[in-house]
């Protein structure tokens, strides 16, 4: 699969929220504002296009010639607990209003499933390091596109004449479903 098929894969088709159910914790607590959806979007960006440039080298160059593969997941929970670190460090300093609203969310980072699954599909892909930081570009910037429709979403909501039983959860979670039908539309994008 060329670069660009590779990207809109991972991004629309094979979306990490709406399709793979992956990294829904962030999804539905940081999505109720624009603002802090790009915020948690961008803070897991970095880091999963960070721990994919630097997991990938050190599976395949360290963990492989020495057959400590059984090593991988340590090794990738590692360097992405290192990564939410400085995103934390940088945030605490230069955005602290950004720092302030992510709250609990952003130490999570470390835990996201999201994260860690992107590492591993690059490997049982079979992607090298360029096809690798690509997917993982990919599936980022298709976690950014959806917290960014799901904040939309809540935005209109709030001022949407829902019925009392419908409101709060039930209706965030029939929103998201109706997204991710939504997004099933790009399936037949790439063949």
């Amino acid at each position: 699969m060329n670069i660009i098929g590779i990207f809109l894969a991972a991004s629309l088709i094979d979306n990490v929220l709406l399709m793979r159910f992956l990294g829904l914790c962030p999804f539905i607590g940081m999505s109720s504002d624009v603002n802090k959806s790009v915020g948690m979007g961008l803070a897991v960006t970095f880091v999963m296009v960070m721990a994919t440039a630097v997991t990938w080298p050190l599976y395949h160059f360290v963990l492989v010639p020495l057959n400590l593969s059984f090593l991988q997941i340590l090794v990738f929970i590692l360097v992405i607990a290192s990564l939410v670190q400085l995103v934390e460090f940088f945030l605490k300093k230069n955005v602290p209003g950004l720092y302030a609203s992510m709250g609990i969310y952003l130490p999570l980072i470390t835990t996201n499933c999201a994260i860690l699954a992107v590492t591993f599909d690059n490997i049982s892909k079979g992607y090298n390091l360029l096809e690798a930081v690509v997917y993982a570009v990919g599936v980022a910037a298709g976690f950014l596109v959806a917290m960014v429709l799901m904040a939309g979403l809540r935005d209109r909501m709030r001022t949407a004449p829902i019925p009392k039983f419908l409101q709060g959860t039930p209706i965030l979670f029939a929103a998201t479903s109706l997204l991710a039908v939504a997004f099933m539309g790009f399936s037949g994008l790439i063949k």
